[in-house]
């Protein structure tokens, strides 16, 4: 990452500024662009904090989460530094949250363009952010029921007609290719899924 135009901070030092503030250790992952700082839960409001008032990187520009398929969730920010038209210090920062039980503090009282990220992350993830002022559905209808972009979430589209590819997930046109299970894609019920038809008493002689 970029030093930071006001202060000089590179992506090290921002681990070390967050290590400092929060008393516990904070990853960093080199392998993406922009760098990634990886930061305890219960440290995410504070490390967020430290961020904007002492990196000056205090343009938010989106939060979002990822479902980890059973090994719960991470919620991840893009923050950054805009300075000069050819000046740019960014950055994310993620966090990683338990599958059971997903909470997170609020981030609306640092950054006031988190608020809608929040309600989108919690309604799309069913993560929830303590703290914040109206945690209130932002895109789902009245009534919705589940979270759609958990990987267990099943779509009922996919239910009602059937898959529309050519082959089916898994299939293979190598005939001599060993038999493997039927693989179905993300949001794909198990055929065991759903109502199950009701049947007709016996007829009484």
């Amino acid at each position: 990452m970029a030093g930071d135009v006001q202060t000089g901070r590179t992506s090290p030092d921002l681990r070390d500024l967050l290590a400092e503030r929060l008393g516990s250790d904070v990853g960093l992952d080199t392998s993406s662009d922009p760098d990634t700082l990886d930061v305890p839960s219960d440290g995410w409001h504070r490390a967020l904090t430290a961020l904007r008032d002492e990196a000056a990187l205090d343009y938010f520009d989106w939060l979002s989460a990822v479902d980890l398929d059973g090994d719960g969730f991470q919620v991840v920010v893009h923050l950054a530094h805009v300075g000069r038209p050819d000046d740019l210090a960014h950055v994310l920062v993620r966090t990683s949250l338990p599958a059971d039980d997903p909470r997170l503090d609020s981030v609306t009282d640092v950054f006031r363009g988190a608020s809608w990220h929040e309600r989108e992350t919690h309604e799309m993830f069913g993560i929830d952010f303590l703290g914040h002022p109206n945690l209130v559905p932002l895109l789902l209808p009245d009534g919705f029921e589940g979270h759609p972009l958990r990987k267990d979430f099943v779509l009922v589209a996919r239910a009602a007609k059937p898959w529309p590819g050519a082959k089916e997930p898994g299939e293979s046109d190598a005939e001599a290719a060993p038999s493997r299970r039927r693989l179905l894609p993300p949001g794909v019920p198990d055929p065991s899924w759903g109502a199950k038809p009701v049947r007709e008493p016996d007829a009484q002689p």
